[in-house]
């Protein structure tokens, strides 16, 4: 006599294949989401009672408990060789690390590549109750991350520009004013034909504001950025090399650099420097983030900075408001000029 196989347990996946719908889907639908529509539900519903599922109370009961975890998601940029992790948002870390502590909650780390399946559903696995993401490439391919997360109902909240009618939350740096300071500092200095290292259109919206607030101190003094001595650059000092090395090439006269990064400006003042150009005797340079490397380049670096301590504080705290369904905001937080060597020797 054989033994008896045991029955193998109805699962959630089962449902899912059966309704012709996403596992999380049939997850909301069990906990009675209203971020379902009428057909889907009914069609889960039907699977359901097809397959007479019944619901584990111990998973259930889990699943109506918040995990106590965050989720942060640092975002892999291309390089030349590998990946890399810009370092502005690992200057972040600590104070998210810090201020998920302060409010009893861990923090799971993960690296990811905007090529993969990031948007998977961490809360309906209960990995967290909701995600900080920082660091993107392109906003274009971005925003259908996003959509498909706020579609999901995910809670999250990210790092990155504010502007009307966005997806989420966001905590930004007012890049706009940041320009203007850049800006206003060389002309200050009696510098009037400053290049852009940086992509300036609507696919990087940072880069954007930061060379729009430019424009606008110029504006103001009725001068103009050349949009002949705009380079396209990435957040890298290999690309900010390769961008001052084209700006050269270019044969046109220029007295200041506004890089749209540290990265780049460091990278560019390399270039500069291989060129014969003295900094900033003949060229000054500005950056854009407040990196540490950037007080010890050669030589030190005039940069924007951006407050990454109270950034962190913010997006931690903006999170927890959606987990707890309290009302959160966007925020844009004021950026602050610091004068060095490269601008002002």
């Amino acid at each position: 006599m054989q033994p008896s196989r045991k029955k193998s347990r109805i699962t959630s996946l089962d449902i899912a294949h059966r309704a012709g719908v996403s596992q999380a889907t049939v997850s909301r639908v069990l906990r009675g989401s209203p971020l379902v529509n009428a057909e889907t539900r009914r069609r889960v519903e039907e699977a359901v009672r097809e397959l007479n599922y019944k619901v584990d109370r111990h998973a259930s009961s889990l699943r109506t408990q918040r995990a106590g975890t965050l989720a942060l998601l640092l975002f892999e940029e291309p390089g030349p060789e590998d990946v890399q992790i810009n370092p502005f948002f690992l200057s972040m870390l600590g104070s998210i690390t810090r201020e998920c502590a302060r409010q009893g909650h861990d923090l799971l780390v993960s690296f990811q590549q905007l090529s993969d399946d990031w948007h998977a559903d961490y809360e309906d696995s209960m990995k967290a109750d909701g995600l900080i993401l920082l660091g993107y490439g392109d906003d274009v391919l971005y925003q259908e991350k996003l959509e498909r997360l706020h579609g999901q109902g995910t809670h999250f909240v990210r790092w990155g520009p504010v502007r009307p009618g966005q997806i989420g939350i966001s905590i930004g740096c007012d890049n706009h004013l940041g320009g203007q300071l850049a800006g206003a500092h060389l002309l200050e200095l009696g510098r009037k034909r400053i290049a852009f290292l940086g992509d300036a259109s609507s696919r990087y919206p940072e880069f954007l504001a930061r060379f729009n607030g430019c424009e606008a101190a110029l504006q103001e003094q009725g001068l103009s950025l050349d949009r002949k001595l705009q380079v396209d650059a990435s957040t890298s000092e290999e690309d900010g090399h390769r961008a001052a090395r084209e700006l050269l090439a270019r044969g046109l006269e220029f007295d200041a650099v506004f890089a749209g990064s540290d990265l780049i400006a460091i990278g560019a003042m390399a270039a500069l420097r291989d060129a014969g150009k003295r900094i900033p005797q003949d060229v000054a340079v500005v950056g854009f983030d407040g990196l540490s490397q950037a007080r010890y380049s050669t030589p030190p670096l005039t940069t924007v900075m951006q407050d990454t301590q109270l950034a962190g504080r913010l997006l931690v705290d903006s999170l927890l408001m959606l987990v707890r369904d309290q009302p959160a905001d966007s925020i844009m937080i004021p950026p602050e000029l610091v004068v060095r060597t490269s601008s002002a020797g």
